[in-house]
């Protein structure tokens, strides 16, 4: 399953803000976006990832999406920097 990738990972980012920083600087290989974020927070990522044709893969909650990550709350979003 991909979010062993995330997990793996040595450089990821966690949130909506760092996620888009590393797009925009051409650093993002993979985007996890959870099902239960908000579209209005996560239409402008999907729309640049799109653009930047960086794979987005969907995680089905937010907490799950935060586990993976290592953190005690929820995250919308996420991104794997490295393989």
């Amino acid at each position: 399953m991909q979010l062993e990738r995330l997990k793996a990972a040595k450089h990821k980012t966690v949130g909506l803000k760092q996620t888009l920083k590393a797009l925009e600087k051409g650093l993002a290989k993979l985007v996890f976006i959870a099902d239960d974020a908000e579209q209005h927070v996560t239409k402008p990522l999907l729309r640049l990832c799109l653009e930047k044709s960086v794979p987005v893969q969907s995680v089905m909650s937010m907490e799950d999406l935060g586990k993976a990550c290592g953190i005690e709350v929820g995250a919308a979003t996420a991104a794997v920097l490295d393989d």
